[in-house]
């Protein structure tokens, strides 16, 4: 059995009201074991017995019809597997103790548009936007109070970075790891 985290995109944003007992019945109405969600159901965490590339993007793509189906949005999630989520936690650049900052996390399902985003950060001052490049996510770590306001957190609110990107914090990754 593989451990997947299933990272949703606007839930419970925009009128898109999404409860955790609703989210982990439709979970395992897809046969998936284990199922649990976790804060404010932006995040499921569940196992499943398919493990390969393949049944990766099969899995998301199904996942993103049945929430579309039961809730009624254009869902978008990025799906990563708990061993994934460990090996960024583990390799998170910044302080995450410094309690002046935001740890965050950028995951995409779309490499080119990690690329992307890191080489326009590359203009941006990195005092107001400090990023740095993972596996397969980008870390940033602004200024508490400033997490809308940046110049990076402009960018990757564009409409066009909606469907491929969500972002969560260090801290809520720790929590689903728990």
């Amino acid at each position: 059995m593989t451990t997947y985290i299933a990272l949703l995109r606007g839930a419970n944003v925009g009128g898109i009201t999404i409860r955790s007992a609703e989210l982990r019945e439709l979970f395992a109405s897809m046969g998936f074991d284990d199922v649990r969600t976790g804060l404010a159901s932006g995040n499921v965490v569940f196992a499943s017995e398919r493990s390969d590339a393949a049944a990766s993007d099969d899995l998301k793509h199904r996942i993103e019809r049945a929430l579309g189906d039961r809730f009624g949005y254009d869902a978008w999630i990025v799906l990563v597997t708990r061993e994934q989520v460990e090996r960024v936690v583990a390799a998170f650049p910044f302080d995450p103790a410094d309690a002046t900052r935001q740890p965050w996390v950028v995951f995409a399902t779309d490499r080119a548009v990690l690329d992307e985003l890191v080489t326009a950060a590359g203009e941006f001052d990195p005092d107001v936007d400090p990023i740095a490049s993972g596996d397969g996510v980008i870390y940033w770590n602004p200024v508490k109070g400033t997490t809308v306001d940046t110049p990076f957190a402009k960018l990757i609110g564009k409409a066009r970075y909606k469907p491929v990107t969500t972002n969560r914090n260090l801290r809520t990754l720790l929590k689903l790891l728990a």
